[in-house]
């Protein structure tokens, strides 16, 4: 890591970015983090903690989308809130994430970080071009298309994605061992009293779901056909209950009114407020989703998972599956002969042994700082 980031130099800059950069020297140790999806708010957590600890301040900024306020709520952060999701069309998303860009600038530059982190944010990097922050920007998705734009400085990925899908400088593409999920799950202590709060009884089988994000760029509407078929198999299944986990108030009316009867009788459920993401997988017998980040939650428990995910399967999501992990529903015929309804001992610990993932990945964020640091720091000082 120091070797590569010894080696490699930055180029000629302009007048512009070069004053940007005397700016922020008098913080260099201060970092902004933007969480821009509700999975981001855990991940950073402990990553936070450990910079705090080697004396980084830290910056926070947030999107009001997906839970990400609740959650920062439910953490208790000092996170400022700024702009929200804009919806499905590119037209809007476009508008969006230049409004929510040029209402975040002017509070980042107050700020002064030496350093902007996040996972995946586009807000971020094109507030941190503009105001010559260098970018380190975190994903696990090859197929996601963040950099429309503006490219991050600096990329770091699951080591188990090869670096050469990325069009970046290999030089500055960093890795990290296991899956993002590894970074807070081995804090995780289960927490039983979510099984009255949800009014679940000893005798449920409880199927946590999540519906794809039908507003992704990289959505497929098979996901929610194959989201159909699940539902209608467990709501034929006697003593089964759906803790369901909507994507937004939009998606949850839709599924609401397709399925009326079953919220009546309760065997479909929706929490009445934020809840700790890995304690309800913990509790559950299986989990369902459309989405990547719950499925990698499971994976990482222990938790048998399905996935009805139908974009284009990322390399974490095969290597998942490789190792029996996680599994794979291609079409409706596997919804019925793939996923095993089978109770699961709630009762059980989970392993909270450490992982690598978060000892490197904040390594690598300080060795990047210390790089960008002795590049941007005045000759002769």
């Amino acid at each position: 890591m120091s070797e590569r980031l010894s080696e490699r130099q930055g180029t000629h800059e302009s007048l512009a970015t070069m004053k940007a950069h005397e700016a922020i020297r008098v913080t260099q140790k201060k970092i902004w983090i933007d969480l821009d999806n509700s999975p981001h708010v855990p991940f950073f957590l402990p990553i936070i903690e450990e910079l705090q600890g080697r004396d980084y301040q830290i910056v926070l900024t947030g999107r009001d989308c997906f839970q990400v306020k609740e959650l920062v709520e439910l953490f208790q952060l000092n996170c400022k809130m700024i702009g929200h999701h804009s919806g499905k069309h590119r037209i809007r998303k476009l508008a969006g994430l230049i409004t929510r860009a040029v209402h975040m600038a002017p509070f980042v530059w107050s700020q002064r970080p030496g350093l902007a982190l996040s996972h995946g944010s586009r807000s971020q990097l094109m507030v941190a071009s503009l105001l010559g922050i260098p970018t380190l920007t975190i994903g696990d998705y090859e197929h996601a298309t963040g950099w429309a734009f503006v490219r991050p400085t600096w990329f770091m990925h699951p080591a188990v994605i090869p670096s050469s899908l990325y069009d970046l400088d290999p030089e500055r593409v960093l890795d990290y061992p296991g899956i993002k999920e590894d970074v807070y799950v081995p804090r995780f202590k289960p927490n039983p009293t979510i099984l009255k709060e949800l009014g679940i009884r000893e005798a449920d089988l409880v199927v946590t779901l999540r519906p794809a994000a039908d507003e992704a760029h990289y959505h497929n509407p098979e996901s929610e056909r194959l989201f159909v078929a699940v539902v209608k198999r467990l709501a034929a299944r006697a003593n089964t209950k759906m803790i369901l986990l909507p994507r937004n108030g939009r998606q949850e009316a839709a599924i609401r009114r397709s399925w009326s009867d079953l919220f009546a009788n309760g065997k479909l459920v929706v929490p009445p407020r934020v809840v700790d993401g890995l304690n309800l997988i913990w509790y559950s017998d299986l989990v369902v989703s459309g989405g990547g980040t719950m499925n990698r939650e499971a994976a990482a428990l222990g938790v048998p998972v399905y996935s009805i995910f139908r974009g284009k399967i990322g390399a974490v999501d095969s290597y998942l599956s490789r190792n029996g992990q996680l599994i794979l529903i291609e079409n409706v015929g596997q919804v019925y002969s793939q996923i095993v309804l089978t109770r699961r001992n709630r009762e059980a610990t989970p392993d909270g042994k450490k992982r690598p993932a978060l000892q490197r990945i904040v390594e690598n964020i300080v060795g990047v700082m210390e790089h960008e640091c002795q590049t941007t720091a005045p000759k002769g000082r």
